[in-house]
């Protein structure tokens, strides 16, 4: 499910106010509307500065309407709307997104359930089509719906493992609301699902998948006057049916008085509290205002919740806000995570001071700058796509009823002001007012408490329209095919410019000019693969550190600067290396490189600071240790490593985090970051000239040392396969993954094993999922990783699954990886998963951060930056004869461990039945710093 000049150097050191910017102000979105004579209302964005197009349709059905008893029927067709339709068969969406290039998904809310498609722009005919396929022919059988049925079935036991999902997802609305609908989760419950039947599914269909409840919304490289032959040839023939469409709309009460439960769930690593109001729905005058005062309380580390309770005062190992603004009465929550040894009333002490805070004393105006220019900042990095474009006049329409509102957010958020912030927090957050759960861990072996949905709550049966039509699947030689595609546009790829400055650091600039934004990312050696034996965890706690304090200006100073600015700024470390990003607005570039230069170059890694990075990161480490996918694959880079520099965990255990000393932290800091060995990538709105005077006048003086530069760490051999069970009990879904080794990044058969992988598991259309998922429900979803590093890196295939179903998905898992290598890939599906692979690489470097990101990731693997021009012709060029060839070598299931991360109870008598020798290790006798693991 996150961001000094040295040619004058007093003026560099001096530690000056934060900037207060102008107010900002972002060109409004551009479209046409029109109305068909269905209802359905399209809305077309034309921008010819692309090379793709996304076309999204939001129907107005949430998780608000489902009926009495069938709870999460509009989820459950966010999955059925993906299979066959008279004249698709299932999983066409995908072939038509997918296999070009493109990708699909789609998600539902309590107000909405959505669709969306990105794909090269030659191919919007075929998706026009196919979205009015699914509106108007979708096909609802009884063994489509059984079988995603099952797939939602995982989806909530996923959702169950990992902790704190219940507490926001079921007990919060069942909390917050006595008589609306919204006291139901989206996602449904298992018995309501189990309770329908095909007949029920096909009613609901007909009742809201429907043109007149609908909104179209196309964004990208496309002519309007094609667009509109398209819409009205497919759309124009969806009938409109003659029924009422039945929305369950109950609005719900004030709230008299606040009310408190104390919960208690397995699984919860550490205690939580939630206070929670009511919103007006997102159509109030006061909208705006809400929005500041969440960005007040929770808007980056500069924000009142962070810098009270996480930073300062150290209660809180995470809190926030979610302002969740909807048609009807939203929720305005107030969370924290509870910081190990802290308790649960001294974060909800701590959380209703600071809400206290902001009704009784007027906000200053430098904090109203910043979270101004935070929000302008994110709509604009949202507006970089014809994705993000379209997802935001679409929640406008659905949501408002005004596809104008975000504009006119943005202008209303400009004029919002102390007073509009102090009077808004009177007038919602009224101490006496809030809902307040307490989240705490149950007894070894009790069952989770859960709050049930208010018998107040106003649900409505079930009642099938008239005559619900069946659609039946057209044969194979009467279906109407898609259209073709045209002609394709191509791609103008960014050239990156180098150059060096006279100490040695090497500039990276890709200039882009679409958006006033700039992305910096500083990339250092020394990754976790550098930490020191016993000292797990350095790397990650040095690049965290960066940002929390230098010479001249505090952790809060550094914050306070950056978000006043609009940016974002951060640290972060992988196996190779170090990062320090920087993402800003264009026009005030320069004071936020002033504060980038000063902590890249002068950390001052305070005992303090490092004391609370510590404490944060062992309470993270208490969150991932209960989820089991994290813990699957924490576990995975032991076993197939084993204490080499890869094996050692990346973000420490809890021995090695106590172990680290602040020489540890200065001694790592002062090995790897040093000019002749780090490099600056600029990407955005900057030309090379203009990057060349920043860097020289910045970093032109950083000194180089007189020692060599260290060398990389040896790889060190992989570890013997074997097979780990990492016993959780009352997990009610299981991780599981198969891991070994492979190649390094500039191995020759880099692109092979790229295409084989994605061939593998590289996303839905891929053939683990197809296997696991698709066929036969027994996950969610399940795929593979690949990470090509410095050293050979690992190749990781991966899924959850309810227990007892474990040793099925290593079995399939197995038998898909040995195929791999025993068979040609049939040459179609390896065109198609290399269109995946190429538009995936389009989409990343389609953004500012993206594109930066891309070339850092280059910079750190020591691979040339001329990737970026020739990766779509290297991945091309792979023959099917080389992913067979690579398969063999690389994919072969043999060397590889098997790790498995759940209710061992479940699964182990049938994996022992199967010959399988597994080391059993409780979860409470985990250790990932011994040899033996515990």
């Amino acid at each position: 499910m996150r961001l000094v000049s040295l040619a004058a150097l007093a003026s560099a050191l001096l530690v000056t106010a934060p900037v207060l910017a102008a107010p900002a102000t972002i060109a409004p979105l551009s479209f046409t509307e029109r109305t068909l004579p269905n209802g359905l209302r399209v809305f077309a964005m034309p921008d010819a500065s692309g090379t793709s197009v996304s076309v999204q349709v939001w129907y107005d059905v949430g998780g608000r309407d489902d009926p009495r008893g069938r709870s999460g029927f509009a989820h459950l067709f966010e999955h059925l709307m993906f299979k066959a339709t008279r004249n698709m068969p299932a999983e066409t969406m995908d072939r038509l997104t997918e296999d070009v290039g493109g990708n699909n998904n789609a998600s539902t809310d309590d107000d909405f359930t959505e669709y969306h498609e990105v794909a090269p722009a030659n191919h919007l005919e075929r998706l026009i089509w196919a979205e009015a396929e699914r509106m108007g022919a979708l096909v609802i059988d009884q063994p489509t719906f059984l079988a995603e049925r099952d797939v939602v079935k995982e989806e909530l036991r996923g959702d169950a493992a990992r902790p704190y999902d219940s507490l926001f997802r079921l007990n919060l609305p069942a909390a917050s609301y006595a008589v609306s609908s919204y006291a139901r989760s989206p996602i449904g419950s298992i018995a309501d699902l189990d309770a329908a039947t095909v007949e029920d599914v096909r009613a609901f269909h007909a009742q809201y998948y429907r043109p007149d409840n609908a909104v179209l919304v196309v964004s990208g490289n496309f002519n309007p006057a094609d667009l509109n032959r398209w819409v009205d040839k497919y759309f124009g023939a969806v009938a409109r049916p003659s029924w009422a469409i039945p929305h369950n709309f109950v609005n719900e009460p004030a709230r008299a008085a606040g009310r408190r439960y104390t919960l208690h769930a397995p699984n919860t690593p550490l205690p939580a509290v939630i206070l929670s109001w009511q919103l007006p729905p997102a159509t109030d005058p006061d909208h705006a205002v809400i929005n500041v005062l969440d960005g007040i309380l929770s808007g980056g580390e500069s924000a009142r919740f962070y810098q009270s309770l996480v930073y300062r005062d150290q209660v809180a190992a995470e809190a926030g806000v979610s302002a969740d603004l909807r048609k009807g009465p939203g929720m305005f929550s107030a969370y924290a995570i509870v910081a190990g040894g802290k308790t649960a009333e001294a974060v909800e002490a701590a959380l209703r001071r600071e809400i206290a805070l902001v009704r009784d004393k007027p906000v200053a105006a430098a904090e109203l700058t910043r979270v101004k220019n935070q929000i302008v900042t994110s709509a604009l990095k949202e507006r970089e796509t014809a994705e993000g474009r379209a997802s935001t006049l679409a929640s406008s329409v659905i949501i408002e009823r005004d596809p104008h509102a975000a504009d006119k957010r943005i202008a209303q958020i400009q004029a919002v002001t102390a007073a509009d912030v102090q009077r808004v927090a009177r007038k919602l957050l009224a101490d006496n007012g809030a809902v307040t759960i307490t989240y705490l861990p149950a007894a070894p072996g009790a069952a989770a408490d859960a709050l049930p949905v208010a018998a107040t709550v106003a649900t409505t049966p079930l009642v099938a329209p008239p005559q619900v039509p069946v659609v039946v699947a057209a044969s194979a030689d009467a279906r109407v095919q898609p259209p073709a595609p045209g002609a394709p546009v191509t791609p103008v790829l960014p050239v990156p410019v180098e150059r060096r400055l006279a100490n040695g650091m090497r500039l990276v600039v890709i200039e882009r000019h679409a958006l006033p934004i700039v992305t910096a990312y500083m990339v250092a050696g020394g990754g976790s693969s550098t930490d020191p034996v016993g000292r797990g965890g350095v790397a990650e706690l040095t690049a965290d550190l960066l940002t929390k304090g230098t010479a001249t200006r505090s952790a809060t100073d550094i914050v306070r600067e950056v978000e006043t600015l609009g940016g974002a700024i951060g640290g972060d470390a992988v196996r190779d290396g170090m990062f320090l990003s920087l993402t800003v607005k264009s026009d005030q570039l320069t004071p936020a490189m002033n504060v980038f230069a000063d902590v890249a170059m002068h950390p001052s890694f305070k005992p303090e600071e490092l004391e609370r990075e510590r404490s944060q990161a062992l309470d993270g480490l208490k969150v991932a240790y209960s989820e089991p996918g994290q813990l699957a694959s924490m576990v995975s880079s032991r076993a197939v490593y084993g204490l080499g520099p890869y094996g050692r965990p990346a973000n420490g255990t809890p021995a090695s985090l106590g172990a680290i000393r602040r020489d540890d932290v200065v001694a790592g800091y002062g090995i790897h970051w040093r000019p002749d060995t780090t490099t600056l990538v600029m990407a955005g709105d900057i030309s090379p000239d203009q990057a060349q005077q920043v860097a020289e006048r910045l970093f032109g003086g950083w000194a180089k040392p007189n020692t060599p530069p260290a060398p990389p760490p040896a790889p060190g051999a992989p570890a013997a396969p074997s097979t780990l069970v990492i016993d959780m009990p009352q997990s009610p879904q299981a991780a599981v993954v198969l891991a070994r080794v492979t190649i390094a990044r500039n191995d020759p058969r880099y692109y092979p094993m790229v295409v084989a992988e994605q061939a593998l598991g590289g996303g839905y259309s891929a053939r683990l999922n197809q296997e696991i998922r698709v066929k036969r429900g027994l996950a969610y979803g399940a795929g593979s990783s690949f990470q090509a590093r410095r050293a050979p890196g690992p190749l990781a295939a991966s899924t959850q699954t309810k227990n007892e179903t474990v040793p099925d998905v290593i079995d399939l898992i197995n038998s898909q990886m040995t195929l791999m290598g025993s068979e040609l890939v049939p040459t179609a599906e390896l065109d198609a998963r290399k269109a995946t692979l190429i538009g995936a690489f389009g989409r990343q470097v389609e953004t500012t951060d993206g594109l930066a990101g891309y070339a850092a990731g280059l910079v750190l693997e020591d691979v040339p930056l001329a990737e970026i021009a020739r990766y779509s012709a290297a991945v091309n060029a792979v023959t099917p004869d080389q992913v067979r060839s690579v398969s063999q070598e690389l994919i072969d299931p043999k060397p590889a461990s098997v790790i498995v991360v759940g209710d061992a109870a479940q699964f182990l008598p049938k994996l022992q039945a199967k010959g399988v020798k597994a080391d059993v290790i409780p979860l409470s006798k985990l250790n990932l710093d011994s040899p033996t693991l515990q």
